[in-house]
């Protein structure tokens, strides 16, 4: 336990000779340093996930990870540390206020990797829907661009169409033929069986209809069947420059977009953008707490003894200065003495 102590007292900024001396002051440099120490691994964190966010290497984020911590751990005990307590709180007010913006700073910068964690499966699910959105608008895109595939469509499906009609009319006369035939009374039969005048007028009819169908089914499959090398053709580049733009639409999962997609749920669902105010929120406090406890805190033993040890030091220095100053005195007296006499 003590070595702990210690360490949190390191982590505070604390001198640890005076800290020694002053029992009732100990346990609050503990809960400062213990907090520096937190905040510093919270931000290793952060930066960890973030940083294989975007390398997607594990070796690269922890190291990376290692030297953020340290840096803002360095940064928290050196912004707690040059605070000092005075006689006079508004002076001490006034100089916790950068401290107070760099600290807010910190806490947003540390947040919001780990606010990515925290919502990582609502993000992964906006983000899906946002490349089913960009494939949908890729694939209208290269329609656009490739607008001759509709062109060809429409002529083979009007040949089609023709085709279609022809056949009808063949079936149709196919019917009356053997209508009037079968003797069946219709608008369009006489109703008496057999081989009669209008059957084999019927008859003529259907055999020029099919003729006719015959040769168009010739002559428009053969058209038909150029359309469909176009269309397969002009399909598979266009298949070709749909592959090229896939893996930019896949790999649309950096820590832009995540942020991003962070927004949109933030504004899209009311109970996503509470809890992430809470977070902000929560960092912000872990990082200020240690300047806010010093700006509350009576002044303790600590404090007097680190001024009386600032004051010696002063004092020591002004004697030290008067004294070389004396000394380089009499030495200027005794040149000129000697400079006369000489004389």
């Amino acid at each position: 336990m003590e070595k702990i102590t210690r360490f949190f007292w390191f982590c505070s900024g604390a001198n640890l000779n005076l800290l020694q001396k002053s029992p009732t002051d100990r346990n609050k440099f503990v809960g400062i340093g213990g907090t520096i120490f937190f905040t510093g691994v919270l931000a290793a964190l952060s930066a960890g996930y973030a940083l294989f966010t975007i390398f997607q290497s594990f070796y690269t984020a922890i190291g990376f990870a290692l030297i953020w911590g340290l840096m803002i751990f360095n940064l928290d005990r050196f912004i707690v540390s040059s605070m000092r307590k005075r006689a006079n709180a508004w002076s001490e007010w006034k100089m916790a206020i950068p401290r107070l913006i760099m600290a807010v700073i910190l806490a947003l910068v540390i947040s919001k990797p780990l606010e990515l964690k925290i919502f990582e499966r609502e993000i992964n699910r906006k983000l899906d829907e946002q490349k089913i959105q960009m494939m949908a608008d890729s694939k209208d895109a290269l329609s656009a661009s490739f607008n001759e595939i509709g062109v060809l469509e429409a002529r083979k499906d009007s040949l089609s169409r023709a085709i279609q009609k022809a056949t009808a009319y063949r079936d149709q006369l196919q019917q009356e033929y053997d209508h009037e035939r079968f003797g069946v009374k219709t608008d369009g039969s006489s109703g008496i069986v057999g081989l009669g005048t209008n059957a084999k007028k019927k008859e003529q009819q259907l055999d020029a209809a099919q003729l006719e169908l015959n040769q168009m089914k010739a002559d428009h499959q053969n058209r038909i069947d150029i359309l469909d090398q176009e269309i397969f053709a002009l399909g598979t580049q266009k298949e070709v420059e749909f592959q090229k733009v896939k893996p930019q639409i896949y790999g649309f999962d950096g820590i832009a977009a995540r942020i991003d997609a962070l927004a949109d749920l933030t504004s899209e669902s009311q109970a996503i953008r509470y809890a992430n105010i809470m977070i902000i929120l929560l960092f912000v406090a872990v990082e200020t707490a240690p300047i806010f406890v010093k700006l509350i805190s009576l002044r303790g033993p600590y404090d007097y003894l680190l001024d009386l040890a600032e004051k010696n030091i002063e004092v020591y220095a002004s004697e030290k200065t008067v004294k070389l100053e004396h000394e380089s005195n009499l030495r200027l007296m005794k040149m000129r003495i000697h400079n006369k006499t000489c004389n």
